[in-house]
């Protein structure tokens, strides 16, 4: 099959999530109410604290206020990641915070462990997520979040670069996409970027396939002791470091951002780089000429995708109208939700009874994502998450300047897991 598609002069752009939600601190928005209350006319007001901003919750909250004119949502937004959870923790240590707010891969341990959410399994519209989307939220059998998609990340590619030396097909393994890497190289072309900021997503997808090799039980080992980073990561750490060691990636992506690796490609400056779903609206509006596909990231023999479920809506466990908050939340992933919130997001949904109508960039990923065949470590190491990534981090950057090993990054993960552990 060929890699390159021409993409429809009406090709729907993608809307990323993070930028609605960071443009969401230039619009004024109602201040947060903290309980729901009674309104002077018969109505209940159930407040709402979310990290997407109006222009994708406000067509959703109006379809949820026609459908129940008894209800009005007092909706307030926060800017993600780290200030919009840092925000909700503060309100709900203090009892203000709102009736259904996001939780998030980042604070599900902490809203769960701390009694701030209520149980949703026995809801009627459990059954309409995703089992990948329960089980992120799902703690000793119980729901404590309802998402309603989740993101796919791999290998974002320039059609047309690519053409450049010949390539027909997407590598199916890791040697083909090195040796793609040289090709590009030779020509003259960058070959590839990915961001320092973070796990990125090609060595994420690689440990995905570890994971998978374990029936999905490697994080679950490593933290109860029965295995460790150093058994189950150096060998992918080995294989993603071969980038560098092999000039596939310039070692000076170690100071680059998710940001200035983006602006790269929109400049046509590099022909692939490593990137979620998330990205490709902002990137087709800054850059609408580019032709783009998505790849999975190869491994040694077989490929895969990074990726997570996204936030969910939970119900705060102090809430004095319940009865309204599981209204407004089982609408949130009814398919008439789900929908509104699609066409704004333009998000990979995944709820049972909608399916949504995608970029066809995305089309390689879809199916995948939609069953939740992906992997990121964040969202799967059950405790010490925050700690662990920042480390990580730092550790691969040092990897990438060639500055430590393989072996020393997994090792040093073990003994900062055994340090946090107590």
């Amino acid at each position: 099959m060929s890699l390159f598609r021409t993409s429809p002069s009406n090709r729907s752009r993608l809307v990323s999530r993070t930028a609605i939600a960071l443009g969401a601190s230039l619009v004024a928005v109602a201040a947060l109410a903290g309980c729901s209350s009674a309104g002077g006319s018969g109505t209940t007001t159930v407040s709402f604290y979310s990290w997407d901003g109006t222009a994708t919750m406000k067509p959703v909250i109006a379809g949820f206020e026609k459908a129940n004119p008894t209800i009005k949502i007092q909706a307030s937004y926060g800017t993600p990641v780290q200030g919009y959870i840092s925000t909700l923790q503060t309100r709900l240590n203090s009892g203000t915070a709102s009736d259904v707010f996001i939780i998030t891969a980042e604070n599900k341990q902490q809203l769960m462990d701390g009694g701030f959410v209520k149980d949703l399994s026995d809801e009627p519209f459990a059954s309409n997520l995703a089992t990948a989307a329960k089980d992120t939220y799902t703690k000793n059998g119980k729901l404590y979040g309802a998402a309603v998609a989740s993101w796919g990340g791999g290998i974002l590619a320039n059609e047309d670069l690519l053409a450049k030396v010949g390539v027909t097909t997407p590598p199916t393994n890791w040697a083909d996409f090195i040796s793609l890497c040289t090709k590009l190289k030779d020509a003259g072309i960058t070959p590839f970027y990915e961001p320092a900021d973070g796990i990125s997503v090609s060595l994420a997808a690689l440990l995905g396939i570890e994971n998978q090799k374990l029936n999905g039980q490697m994080d679950a080992k490593i933290f109860d002791g029965s295995s460790s980073f150093a058994k189950t990561w150096t060998g992918p750490i080995t294989t993603w470091s071969e980038l560098f060691s092999s000039g596939a990636e310039s070692r000076s992506v170690a100071g680059l951002t998710g940001d200035q690796v983006t602006t790269e490609f929109e400049k046509g400056n590099v022909a692939m780089i490593g990137t979620g779903s998330w990205a490709l609206g902002g990137i087709q509006a800054a850059a609408p000429s580019l032709k783009l596909d998505f790849l999975a990231v190869p491994g040694v023999s077989s490929t895969y995708w990074a990726g997570a479920v996204s936030p969910g809506y939970a119900i705060n466990a102090k809430s004095k109208n319940t009865s309204a908050a599981e209204k407004f939340v089982s609408y949130l992933q009814s398919s008439a939700g789900v929908a509104l919130y699609q066409k704004a997001t333009a998000s990979i949904t995944t709820t049972k009874d909608f399916t949504p109508t995608l970029d066809p960039a995305l089309s390689t990923m879809t199916a995948a994502v939609r069953s939740g065949d992906f992997y990121l470590p964040q969202v799967s190491w059950p405790t010490h998450s925050a700690e662990l990534n920042t480390e990580a981090t730092s550790q691969l950057q040092e990897l990438i300047q060639g500055k430590t090993t393989p072996s020393a990054v997994a090792a040093d993960l073990d003994a900062k897991l055994k340090s946090l552990a107590g």
